[in-house]
C-alpha cells in the first residue's frame, strides 16, 4: 500500500457537486493499494498513520500524534499513486490493485482507523473527486508498505 499524508488545517472533498467529507485540523491521507497488498499492509500501515508523531507541542516540536493533536483524517482512494512514467509519456497503472481488492482494503484502512479511535471522513470509491485541503507547515509524507 502506498499513503501520501498531508498535515492540513482543514480540509474537505466533493463527488457531483455534494460534500462527502470535511475534516479541520488532522491529515489527508491518499491511498493506493497494489496487487500484494492484504490485511497485515492495511492495519500496520494504520497503526504507522494514526502514532506518526508529526503535530506540534507546546515547545513547537513535532512531537504530537494524530489523537493527542485531537485532529480528523480524510482518507481518499488514489490508484494513481501507482502511476509508472518511467516510460513514455502515458503512465501505466498496471501496480495497481484491481478495483474489489483496492476497494477492500480501502474500507479496512478506513475501519482500523476508526477503531484507534480517530474522526473520520471519505470520500467515494471509484469516483471522480475534487479535494481542497490547506496543507500546513507544508508536512507532506510518504509511506511505501513494501520498503517496510
Amino acid at each position: 500500500m502506498r499513503a501520501c499524508i498531508q498535515r492540513v488545517s482543514e480540509a474537505h472533498v466533493t463527488v457531483a457537486g455534494a460534500e462527502t467529507g470535511r475534516i479541520g485540523c488532522g491529515l489527508v491521507v491518499l491511498l493506493g493499494v497494489g496487487h500484494e497488498d492484504a490485511e497485515a499492509q492495511v492495519n500496520w500501515l494504520a497503526e504507522k498513520v494514526v502514532a506518526l508523531r508529526i503535530f506540534e507541542d507546546e515547545a513547537g516540536k513535532m512531537n504530537r500524534s494524530l489523537p493527542e493533536a485531537g485532529g480528523a483524517m480524510l482518507v481518499i482512494s488514489q490508484f494513481t499513486l501507482y502511476g509508472d512514467c518511467r516510460r513514455g509519456r502515458r503512465p501505466s497503472f498496471t501496480g495497481a490493485a484491481p478495483p474489489e481488492l483496492a476497494e477492500r482494503l480501502y474500507d479496512a484502512f478506513v475501519a482500523a482507523v476508526r477503531r484507534a479511535g480517530v474522526q473520520i471522513a471519505t470520500g467515494r470509491f471509484r469516483e471522480h473527486m475534487l479535494v481542497s485541503l490547506v496543507n500546513d507547515g507544508p508536512v507532506t509524507l510518504w509511506i511505501d508498505t513494501a520498503e517496510t
